[in-house]
């Protein structure tokens, strides 16, 4: 089924504008279930009486916000919703994350090992390079579907249990807490833009230099020991980062 166009030609709003909100309009009502195909460019142009580029123009605004994908030679079809994570504001890890929102997180462990720790690890750990650490390489799904690559190191002497245990189905931070006796109470993390290598777009199923999110993280214990650094890719495509944002009122400051 159609939306009804709704394009206003005398309104000051841009018809491109318009364009957008008719089509999300369309997708959060069902019209365009996930991976339906939409109507082609001139299908559009006819039903909302405007020129391509207006079309191609709501379009390229609509994938970028990751609400539809366009494949090339086929058409455009509505995407897949993305799925929220906290993991920038929050100390959680991806696990709790996802059971959070109703999803079964599964990890296929790449590496689970003991190794000398780099100058660049050391550095993040505050210990001397080539002190003992495991360095843990997951390939973490939900719903079968390759989300996120992580490679975390923990400082061995701290956690030595956590060398022979299954990481499959549990979650890294419940198993320090519970097992091992160690608390993550704050973090610093930074994100950036990247794009996958060869590797990374095989493991990831994606195209090599399809765009990810980078996270980078150092945990800390109550003693301002760091306890775990780790680097994580994930698919920006399936996944977006939520943060809550607060003003903060000096003292004396009046509340709005």
């Amino acid at each position: 089924m159609m939306p009804r166009p709704g394009i206003d030609h005398d309104s000051p709003i841009p018809y491109y504008v318009q364009v957008i909100d008719v089509l999300k309009d369309g997708i959060s009502r069902g019209e365009w279930r996930v991976g339906d195909q939409l109507p082609g460019e001139q299908v559009l142009c006819e039903m909302f009486d405007v020129s391509r580029t207006v079309i191609r123009q709501a379009l390229q605004s609509l994938t970028q916000e990751g609400l539809i994908v366009r494949r090339k030679g086929r058409g455009t079809y509505v995407a897949e919703p993305k799925i929220s994570e906290n993991l920038a504001q929050r100390l959680t890890g991806f696990y709790e994350d996802m059971v959070s929102q109703g999803y079964v997180p599964v990890s296929q462990v790449l590496k689970q090992r003991a190794i000398p720790a780099s100058a660049k690890v050391a550095s993040y750990l505050e210990i001397p390079p080539g002190t003992e650490v495991l360095e843990i390489e997951r390939l973490r799904f939900v719903q079968d579907e390759p989300l996120v690559l992580v490679t975390t190191y923990l400082p061995y002497n701290l956690c030595p249990d956590l060398l022979h245990l299954d990481l499959t189905h549990q979650s890294l931070y419940a198993i320090l807490h519970d097992q091992c006796n160690l608390t993550i109470v704050r973090g610093r993390r930074i994100l950036q833009a990247v794009q996958s290598n060869e590797h990374e777009a095989s493991l990831l199923k994606v195209k090599k230099s399809f765009p990810l999110i980078m996270l980078d993280s150092v945990s800390y214990l109550k003693t301002g020991t760091p306890i775990e650094y780790y680097h994580a890719l994930h698919r920006s495509d399936r996944l977006r980062f939520e943060v809550d944002l607060f003003h903060a009122l000096k003292q004396g400051d009046a509340e709005n």
